[in-house]
């Protein structure tokens, strides 16, 4: 089921979690990803892999909130496979905390990852979308292009202790319904997916509360209460969380051709869990 054979996809955030699975699925559908994280060890990995099963994949590695880095991703897309034609803005991660307790440095570097960056990426995507846009117009053609931002249910609901990422996630949403109406001119779909809880291991109960991730140098504690995750799988009407695998089909569907007409949507992936 090769639905997506000669397309290049941008997958942000890409080694690891939900975007290795997107990326997985992706190119196991055809594409060609370009696979991004801030660990060359782990983007090289899943190119690897990727390659093993006969994909194709090049890796990108670096921060997403570095000025420049959304040129070169961009670049890398055009430079490797003379295209682009699918974006999932999926890179993030949580620094949470109460608001009397949230420091400048937390929401800007939240804000920074979720929202700025895929405006950027976005941003030096246009050239490249408008060019192909004209070029496929004048020879009578017609190619509908895909965005996928990534956000939450936090995002849609908001979340005590996250008031940064809450307001990031819905950021994207507002984002998300801008470019649709300003991408439209291109046949460019731009659409979001709200997540519930993933299994991540930025979301797996750490039995101590000390579980923590290095990003730029910041050790970020991450894990989410054991009895907030028992709680979410009961609320669940499916009773479970969900698997990467099952968060990457709901961006796929978003990919295919059969949602050439779906543009400025959210669509929730929460096993049915809402706020």
């Amino acid at each position: 089921m090769n639905t997506l054979t000669g397309k290049t996809a941008l997958v942000s955030g890409s080694g690891r979690g939900i975007g290795a699975a997107i990326a997985h699925k992706l190119a196991a559908r055809g594409a060609n990803v370009v696979v991004n994280d801030l660990d060359p060890t782990a983007a090289a990995a899943v190119v690897a892999d990727i390659e093993s099963a006969g994909g194709t994949a090049v890796a990108c590695s670096g921060n997403v909130t570095t000025v420049g880095f959304a040129e070169r991703f961009v670049e890398t897309a055009v430079g490797s496979f003379g295209g682009l034609d699918i974006i999932v803005n999926n890179a993030g991660y949580t620094w949470d905390g109460v608001i009397q307790k949230t420091s400048d440095e937390q929401w800007d570097a939240i804000l920074d990852v979720h929202l700025k960056a895929p405006y950027r990426i976005l941003r030096a995507a246009q050239p490249v979308i408008s060019a192909a846009a004209k070029r496929e117009a004048a020879a009578g053609q017609r190619s509908t292009r895909k965005v996928v931002n990534i956000s939450s249910l936090a995002g849609l609901y908001g979340n005590a202790g996250q008031i940064n990422y809450s307001s990031a996630k819905a950021g994207i949403l507002g984002m998300t319904k801008a470019m649709a109406k300003e991408w439209g001119r291109y046949q460019v779909t731009v659409n979001a997916v709200a997540f519930g809880l993933i299994k991540t291991r930025l979301t797996e109960a750490s039995a101590d509360g000390d579980a923590t991730v290095e990003i730029e140098g910041r050790e970020i504690k991450v894990g989410v209460n054991p009895m907030i995750l028992q709680a979410a799988q009961h609320i669940a009407p499916l009773g479970r969380l969900g698997t990467p695998e099952e968060a990457a089909g709901a961006v796929y569907l978003l990919c295919l051709p059969e949602s050439d007409y779906i543009t400025g949507e959210v669509l929730a992936c929460s096993g049915g869990l809402i706020g």
